[in-house]
């Protein structure tokens, strides 16, 4: 058999999914997993692993995207539980600012535990 179907089956493996089991928590993390891979979303989460506090302008000017296109992105992350937003006033302007949650920051190690492998199964 060729390197490159031996590789080729090594990343299938890798990056199959497991089978879900019936359980209501195990398929809600399945469908929550898909969230983390956007590029938007993941810069969003990934920021805010390693800043624990970051505001709706950091993270605009961050990535560089319009008001509607992260505040649909942080709402989604947000909903899923990944985040937290909280808005105040500061002189007058309102300001959101976000934080990564413990559920997050699982769904962040998640896909950088599959992403890992991905790699490591492409090296072989």
């Amino acid at each position: 058999m060729a390197r490159s179907t031996l590789r080729a089956g090594a990343v299938a493996q890798a990056v199959r999914r497991p089978r879900t089991s019936s359980a209501p928590q195990e398929r809600a993390d399945a469908r929550f997993d898909r969230l983390v891979y956007e590029r938007v979303r993941l810069g969003i989460m990934s920021a805010l692993a390693v800043t624990e506090v970051l505001t709706f302008s950091e993270l605009k000017a961050m990535f560089a995207v319009s008001d509607g296109n992260l505040s649909a992105h942080a709402r989604k992350l947000e909903e899923a539980g990944y985040l937290s937003c909280t808005k105040s006033f500061e002189a007058r302007r309102p300001k959101s600012a976000y934080r990564l949650t413990a559920s997050g920051r699982t769904a962040l190690h998640r896909y950088l535990d599959h992403v890992e492998a991905v790699i490591k199964a492409m090296r072989r």
